[in-house]
This record gives C-alpha cells, sequence and structure tokens, in this order.
C-alpha cells in the first residue's frame, strides 16, 4: 500500500484526496441512476490505478485511447473497456482485442481494414463520427469539429454499407463545457446522424461534460440522455475524465529563489513544462491556494519553474505575504491531465503521487528516481 507519514513530503508531489473523489463518484452515480446511461473513466485524463478500485465501485468501466490504456484499463479497472484511436497499428490489433470489449474506428477506412475481425473476435464495434458542430470557444487544440480535423467521419465521408458491421456511434467534440453545449451537438448528431440511430444499440457521447462542476446542469444531462434512449432504443454513455476528479487533486511545490526583474519572481521546484504542461499548451491559469489576482493583495509574483525554458512560467498571483526560499506553493485541481502528461525535459525530477485517506492519513503511493530518467533514454 505504500509508505504511510504524516504531511511533510519532499516537494514537488501531486496529492490526490479520497474524500474530494469520492464527492465526485457519488454525482456521477446520481447521474448514471437517474438517466440510464453507462459512465466511463477517460483514462487520457486520469491514470492513477491505484484509484481504479475504488473508481470501479460506482463506474462501469474504462475508455482508452490505444494498446497501453487499453492494457491497464483491462487489467486495472476491470469491467467495460471501451477503445479509440485515430488509426490502429496492425501490428498492435490483436493485442488491443484481447483487452477491449467495445472498438471504436476513426473512419470508413478503418472499419473495412478491421471491423470484420474485430466482429469475429466477439467485439461490439463503434464508428467515431463528426457532427461538424462546434461549440467551443478558445481552446482549438481540444475542438475535435474543427475545420480540417481528423477526428471523425463527417457526413459526407459516412458509408450507410457498413451500418452490417457497426453497433455503435461515438461522438466527442465537448472541452470543459456544460450541458447546453451537449444539447446543441446532439441535435446536430440527430440531424445528420438521427436516420441511422434505431438501426444501432448504442451511443457515445464522449467526455468534455463537466458534470461534477458546482454549477453544472445535470438535469438538462439526464433530460438529454432519457430523450436519446427513449427514442432510439439506444445504450447510452458518457465516458468524461475531468469530471472524475475535478478539484480532487493537488501539486504541492516549493520556492527556491526569489528575484526582482519589472515584477516580483519566484521560481519553484515545479515546472509548467514538466509537471503541467497544459498550462503553455492552452493556456490556462491554474489556481493556487491563498493567492489572488495579480495586484489583488499585498505581494504580487510571476511564479515559474526551474528549467532553463524562458517559457517555463506558471503565471502571476498575488499573496498577502511576501515569498521566501522555503515557501510552499500550493496548486489546486491538479488531478487532471497533470500525472498523464508529466516529462522529464531538462532531467527534471518527476513529482512523487501522494493519497489522502478519508481519516486524514497520507500514504506514498509512488516515489520516482533517476533511473526513471535515464531508462526512458
Amino acid at each position: 500500500m505504500g509508505e504511510r507519514k504524516p504531511a511533510g513530503w519532499r516537494t514537488p508531489y501531486f496529492l490526490v484526496e479520497e474524500e474530494r473523489l469520492l464527492h465526485n463518484l457519488e454525482i456521477l452515480r446520481d447521474v448514471k441512476a437517474r438517466s440510464g446511461c453507462k459512465i466511463l473513466l477517460a483514462q487520457k485524463a486520469f491514470s492513477m490505478y491505484s484509484c481504479y478500485p475504488l473508481i470501479a465501485e460506482y463506474l462501469d468501466g474504462s475508455a482508452a485511447s490505444g494498446l497501453y490504456e487499453a492494457r491497464l484499463g483491462k487489467e486495472e479497472f476491470g469491467k467495460e473497456t471501451h477503445v479509440f484511436s485515430p488509426a490502429y497499428r496492425e501490428d498492435e490489433f490483436d493485442e488491443i482485442l484481447s483487452y477491449a470489449d467495445h472498438v471504436v474506428f476513426n473512419s470508413p477506412a478503418q472499419v473495412k481494414r478491421y471491423a470484420a475481425k474485430a466482429k469475429k473476435a466477439g467485439k461490439s464495434i463503434g464508428l467515431r463520427i463528426n457532427p461538424e458542430c462546434s461549440t467551443q470557444e478558445g481552446h482549438a487544440i481540444y475542438d475535435p469539429c474543427s475545420p480540417g480535423s481528423r477526428l471523425g467521419t463527417t457526413l459526407e465521408n459516412f458509408q450507410e454499407e457498413q451500418l452490417e458491421f457497426l453497433d455503435g456511434f461515438h461522438f466527442h467534440t465537448l472541452c470543459e463545457q456544460d450541458s447546453d453545449a451537449l444539447e446543441v451537438t446532439v441535435a446536430a448528431v440527430e440531424e445528420r446522424f438521427g436516420r441511422w440511430l434505431p438501426k444501432l444499440k448504442w451511443l457515445n457521447l464522449g467526455g468534455g461534460h463537466h458534470i461534477t462542476r458546482s454549477d453544472y446542469d445535470r438535469e438538462r444531462l439526464i433530460r438529454i440522455i432519457r430523450h436519446l434512449k427513449e427514442t432510439y432504443d439506444l445504450e447510452v454513455y458518457l465516458e468524461p475524465g475531468e469530471a472524475v476528479v475535478l478539484n480532487a487533486g493537488f501539486l504541492v511545490a516549493t520556492v527556491l529563489d526569489t528575484m526582482y526583474n519589472g515584477i516580483n519572481l519566484a521560481i519553484l521546484d515545479t515546472s509548467a513544462a514538466c509537471h503541467m504542461p497544459d498550462v503553455l499548451e492552452m493556456p490556462y491559469r491554474p489556481p493556487v491556494q491563498e493567492s489572488g489576482l495579480p495586484g489583488e493583495k499585498a505581494w504580487t509574483y510571476r511564479l515559474g519553474g526551474p528549467t532553463c525554458l524562458a517559457g517555463d512560467v506558471i503565471g502571476d498571483y498575488s499573496f498577502d505575504r511576501q515569498l521566501e526560499p522555503g515557501s510552499r506553493v500550493v496548486f489546486e485541481d491538479m488531478a487532471l491531465y497533470t500525472m498523464v502528461k508529466t516529462n522529464t525535459f531538462n532531467g527534471m525530477p518527476l513529482p512523487s503521487i501522494v493519497y489522502r485517506e478519508r481519516d486524514g492519513r497520507e500514504r506514498l503511493v509512488k516515489k520516482f528516481a533517476y533511473e526513471d530518467f535515464k531508462s526512458r533514454l
């Protein structure tokens, strides 16, 4: 189970709180019960498999994006294992079939190449569709409906004769959005692909649903799911990643040095580039405990990492007190898209992973060392 000790772990480290995780899981279980849908864990957002036995008490299975996630889901989560890939490798496909229950293809060409084999192996077959309905603003990198997207089959490219192989459709168009965006998307799906929905067994609504956010309209979500089930007699799946662990994790860091160059600078022992790359990719400004916007509190600092990348900057924050070497800085909402994306650029050590149980005890789940850096190279 790992080493147990009071708080005081060497920073930086990720901390996942069981109580907060359970809060999300209870909400998801309620949505399942009232809508009749099934919910999967999207491992691309959170693959901390030591939590899988707990999550599996609430959810129906896992969603994978390729071979390794499929194997992890099958071996550590159990229950249903769903796999989608924009394109499968021929030398991996047989092994994927040994783990997957549902196999979703991205294009008619992939269906033609692999579906008969998957069907013969007893798998449920799906096609990812692209409803060409973009509801996102400001996050083009995460918009599968953007012009020229490689994700999903458009109506123009859909081949009706392949329905003999298909058990379901899959679409994923959202990112951190409310159910109003899903409602718009479902209307587009019905307009473009609705004539074929009665011929299918299931419809997977993908991820990007911020179901456990405090202001998310869950009643609308439940109405949408019920409408689909009642109108088309379908099993409906959701595969959220963020919603499962929203606000359930932290990244604890320490100030190594402070400087001044037109603004107060604080160099931390954690890195945006290595430990929370979405800060640079999206970009976004992660919340920090007991901080404010620049100028809101007495002391404003630009927080940055210790790598040699000039742009390894997390953001500008203000604090009631002056930061100094040894000060702790705690980043919030750090369970999702962090541990799965960390890297060792510049020889940066990976943060340890710590789990806080309901009774407040903490245990070290994983500690990384030099060998984890060296073995990748």
